[in-house]
């Protein structure tokens, strides 16, 4: 993929933060939902009934004016910052110009009721490349909860990635949430080493479901640890956390801790850390639960392992008692 910094955002259109493709006007060849599988399109070599068979989402050959289009539920609503039209494995059958819109509506309208929305465009009609992760920015800072691609005329497009900023309805952030969660409004600050996996994958919705899933760092030769800072949802007392060494069994943590500091923008380098779980021992391939009895506000967490190690998930229950500094 090109070096483009709305990359490193989340993709608040892929199956695992809660997205859904919900309309397509033609997928005649290959199916619309794979354009939001989380891992990278396959190459596929059998042919169906109906032709050569795509990991991605194919129209058939048009043959009157027009354009075919997919729409897709954002996992979370969002402000979107870049998309990716990535065309991988199609190179005589990819559309040379894609455009994208988006809308905002309450509740779970109709494929019909969708279709008719005003949507407003985010991507110009612009050209696309075959086999290529085609990566397009985005300048507009307005909240989605849908998106629409539109290929010109027609083709196929193996994922459809939409990378931005989460923006949660605060209507669902009250009571004890997990205020570490991405698609309550968490995100990652930074890391010190993601080498197999992105530390952002600790705080994604539901169980991890294998190594691959989680943030793993590389093997650490010196005498420092690893360590991962995370923004919460908002200002908030933490009661309990979680932190989940699930399918790592010779690479967790030896020791773990998770310390805390109430601060405004993410320059942290004079803020105040107080810990919610003290350095302690960690077992692999194990769910590790503990009660906080701190009761300071806090803003941000962060989780150290040491020397090294991966872990699945991490989840900050806690009540919000203020809003987000975005800094």
């Amino acid at each position: 993929m090109k070096t483009t910094g709305f990359t490193g955002l989340p993709d608040l259109a892929s199956r695992t933060l809660g997205g859904s493709v919900c309309a397509a006007n033609d997928e005649f060849f290959a199916s619309r939902e794979n354009l939001i599988r989380p891992e990278p399109p396959a190459a596929v070599h059998t042919f169906g009934h109906k032709g050569k068979e795509y990991d991605g989402w194919e129209t058939r050959r048009r043959r009157e004016p027009g354009f075919d289009w997919a729409i897709v539920r954002l996992g979370v609503p969002g402000v979107v910052h870049g998309v990716v039209v990535d065309t991988a494995h199609f190179l005589g059958n990819y559309p040379p110009y894609v455009s994208v819109e988006a809308a905002v509506v309450e509740g779970y309208p109709s494929p019909a009721e969708l279709a008719a929305l005003s949507w407003q465009p985010i991507l110009t009609r612009s050209p696309a490349t075959g086999g290529t992760e085609n990566t397009y920015a985005v300048a507009d800072d307005r909240v989605w909860t849908h998106v629409r691609l539109s290929i010109h005329p027609d083709g196929g497009v193996a994922r459809f990635r939409v990378h931005g900023t989460p923006v949660p309805d605060p209507r669902f952030l009250t009571g004890t949430v997990d205020l570490v969660a991405l698609e309550n409004g968490g995100s990652l600050v930074g890391c010190s080493d993601a080498f197999y996996g992105s530390a952002t994958k600790l705080i994604l919705p539901g169980r991890a479901r294998d190594m691959g899933e989680g943030w793993e760092n590389a093997r650490r030769r010196d005498d420092g640890n690893d360590w991962a800072v995370f923004r919460l949802a908002g200002a908030g007392v933490v009661r309990h956390v979680e932190l989940d060494t699930s399918y790592f069994l010779g690479n967790a943590p030896g020791w773990v801790r998770l310390s805390a500091c109430h601060s405004g923008p993410d320059d942290l380098s004079t803020a105040d850390w107080f810990d919610l779980v003290e350095r302690q021992r960690s077992q692999p391939d194990t769910r590790h639960r503990f009660l906080v009895d701190e009761r300071r506000p806090a803003t941000h967490v962060r989780l150290d392992v040491y020397p090294d190690g991966g872990m699945a998930r991490l989840r900050v229950w806690g009540e919000l008692i203020g809003p987000a500094d975005r800094g």
